[in-house]
């Protein structure tokens, strides 16, 4: 054969590959996407995870639950549980593990879009935003400034866009509004205005419900379209560790459980500051807390949608400094996914924040560890993954066009090594080496499996050194930077004219930037 039908055949080769790679591919055949099973990493033994489910009922039951609302007193009491003179509410064994039968074993987060639908069962594993940040940080000056609507209102544009980022809890706080019940109507609907995936918020206070809630019954049609498919969930911290309840935050539980909306009950004790320094028993507070609000929950609606959302935090104790991104938080949040399991509820747990104030290479080293081990122990969501810095205190846009990068390469760790006979057959090995080429590369199999069974990236760069240089030597940041200003360059405001118009009018929004 001569050398210019061999470079022929290669190329032709080398094209029928692109085409191939090319190609859209069914959403049953991507090699990664939402609810992939996790759950082959476990750091805790089967005996130690029943060990701190009894550590968590005794501290219920002998050391209870303070600060109760009057109608958590109500409530819980008319359940089984008892008020001691010491104002503490105490939770009988018997009582909590009945509750637990009661709870909803699976849950369904819905989008605004049936295809952004998230089935939390299992060790079905999902990844999504959340946070609280005040800040965002500015690549090109390296400053971090105040977030705003519009910052909050971009950035469930960009997650519309990315999809290995599956839902959008806010991640930031609306630093340009004063008004706390403006504040709670514009998160909700800067949130619902970029993306339809599903939304989780927080409310300050119990009186912004009604107002709230009207806002979210606007936005899905009436009040029974979103009872039957609630978009839009409460991320509730209920706790305030150790072993208090928020009073207004129950309240707010309280009214969103009888709404029909999905409630994160979230504890988020930080070891060594407001949970005990040991992992383990950070864990058992984290659990006891949690399981206070499954009691409280399903006392009020049995089977009602909530998440158990163990979240331990870790102290740099050097310092008193939180440490999100350390090897100890991403035990913690694996460690939490095996108790869910055991306890067979939704479970939701903090990853892939970062103490770097920038996307660096310890942002990188901190998402990717504790990320991909959350998915391996199989949390079912999987929070703030994607954006949050210093700690939690900074969000950056930059880090989420990163970040769905990084996930999509995690989530093909969580779904492993498929070994089938298909896969394991030597056929193909023995067309190749007896009567073939001697490699691979064009055979059918490898076109087959090509898009299947490999994960690329949508940014990051795989050139050898040689192609690098000579496109210019592009910069991963970047490249970021590129993506990002072609999804805000286009208008993605999805709340149609009239709707928009008709909530201009009832509430005071702030004026969002529909392209940049």
């Amino acid at each position: 054969m001569s050398e210019t039908k061999a470079r022929g055949r290669r190329g032709g080769g080398r094209a029928a590959r692109v085409a191939a790679r090319a190609a859209p591919i069914e959403e049953n055949l991507r090699p990664i996407r939402p609810g992939l099973p996790g759950g082959l990493y476990k750091p805790l033994s089967e005996e130690a995870v029943a060990q701190i489910y009894e550590a968590a009922l005794d501290a219920l039951e002998q050391i209870g639950m303070a600060k109760t609302p009057p109608t958590g007193v109500e409530i819980l009491t008319r359940a089984g549980c008892t008020l001691g003179g010491d104002g503490r509410v105490r939770f009988p064994r018997a009582l909590v593990e009945e509750m637990l039968a009661k709870a909803a074993k699976s849950v369904t987060l819905y989008g605004r879009e049936p295809r952004f639908d998230l089935e939390l069962s299992g060790t079905r594993v999902h990844y999504g935003t959340a946070g609280a940040a005040v800040h965002v940080v500015d690549i090109d000056t390296g400053e971090y400034r105040d977030s705003t609507t519009q910052d909050l209102y971009d950035a469930a544009r960009i997650v519309q866009q990315l999809d290995n980022i599956h839902f959008f809890q806010r991640p930031m706080v609306c630093r340009d509004i004063a008004d706390n019940y403006d504040l709670d109507i514009n998160t909700i609907y800067a949130c619902c205005a970029g993306t339809t995936k599903h939304v989780g918020v927080s409310f300050v206070e119990p009186a912004h419900m009604e107002g709230c809630l009207k806002l979210i019954h606007e936005i899905a049609g009436g009040e029974e379209a979103f009872r039957a498919r609630p978009f839009l969930s409460n991320t509730n911290c209920f706790v305030v560790p150790p072993m208090t309840f928020a009073e207004d935050s129950c309240r707010v539980m309280e009214i969103c459980v009888e709404a029909g909306m999905p409630v994160l009950l979230l504890s988020a004790g930080q070891a060594g500051a407001t949970a005990p320094a040991p992992l383990a028993t950070a864990v058992v507070q984290a659990v006891a807390e949690c399981l206070a609000g499954v009691v409280y929950v399903n006392a009020i609606r049995p089977g009602a949608p909530a998440v158990f959302g163990t979240w331990p935090f870790v102290s740099d104790l050097r310092t008193g400094a939180m440490s999100g991104g350390s090897g100890e938080q991403a035990l913690l949040t694996a460690a939490c996914a095996q108790m869910h399991h055991f306890l067979g509820l939704p479970g939701g747990a903090a990853a892939g924040m970062s103490d770097s104030k920038l996307p660096d290479m310890q942002a990188g080293w901190e998402q990717a560890i504790s990320n991909v081990m959350a998915g391996l122990a199989g949390l079912n969501m999987v929070y703030e993954a994607v954006g949050m810095h210093a700690s939690l205190l900074g969000f950056c846009f930059e880090s989420l066009v990163l970040g769905n990068d990084m996930l999509g390469q995690v989530q093909r760790c969580v779904r492993g090594i498929d070994v089938t006979e298909e896969s394991l057959s030597i056929e193909v090995m023995k067309q190749v080496c007896l009567d073939g080429p001697g490699h691979y590369l064009g055979s059918d199999q490898t076109l087959r499996l090509m898009q299947s069974e490999y994960v690329y990236p949508d940014i990051a760069n795989r050139m050898s050194p040689k192609e690098w240089a000579e496109v210019g030597r592009p910069a991963l940041l970047d490249t970021a930077r590129d993506r990002i200003r072609k999804i805000l360059g286009e208008d993605g405001h999805l709340i149609a004219p009239d709707l928009q118009k008709r909530l201009a009018e009832s509430f005071n929004l702030v004026p969002l930037q529909r392209a940049h």
